[in-house]
């Protein structure tokens, strides 16, 4: 079965200078006290992942379908409308579903997609909830896929 290959590649990526070239103040600001969030949370070191996901860690994935490849364990991306942050990877599974729905009540405004938050400013969020978050889900992932 002839699979896509993922276009989101770990690479040897500048992280400093990735974040000092955000355009915008407050979201390198943000960028800059993320990236010291989820070093000190998840004991890895940032890797830039294409062009504009910092990551940490990484792990193999295999789908039913056969699709397989390699993706961080978590991260974000300081983005122009908003910070996607990629701390719901593992928090999805059933098991792990009304804890997420705690933290994420906990955290205030944001939006979600399956594996991603966003949201517009860490000072409209609950920093606390926030590194429950990204907790919770480094140990649901180190769970899910043992490094």
């Amino acid at each position: 079965m002839a699979t896509a290959e993922n276009k989101t590649k770990e690479n040897d990526g500048d992280v400093a200078a990735f974040i000092g070239s955000v355009e915008h103040e407050g979201r390198r600001r943000d960028a800059l006290e993320l990236l010291d969030m989820f070093k000190n949370i998840t004991g890895d070191e940032p890797k830039m992942w294409g062009d504009s996901i910092i990551g940490f860690g990484s792990y193999h994935y295999k789908y039913e379908s056969g699709r397989e490849g390699d993706m961080c364990r978590s991260g974000f991306s300081p983005r122009k409308q908003n910070l996607s942050l990629y701390v719901l990877g593992c928090t999805s599974e059933k098991e792990n579903k009304a804890k997420q729905a705690e933290l994420l009540e906990k955290l205030g405004p944001h939006k979600r997609g399956s594996s991603c938050l966003y949201v517009t400013r860490l000072d409209r969020i609950d920093r606390d909830a926030l590194a429950e978050l990204i907790a919770f889900d480094k140990q649901a992932m180190d769970k899910k896929y043992p490094r």
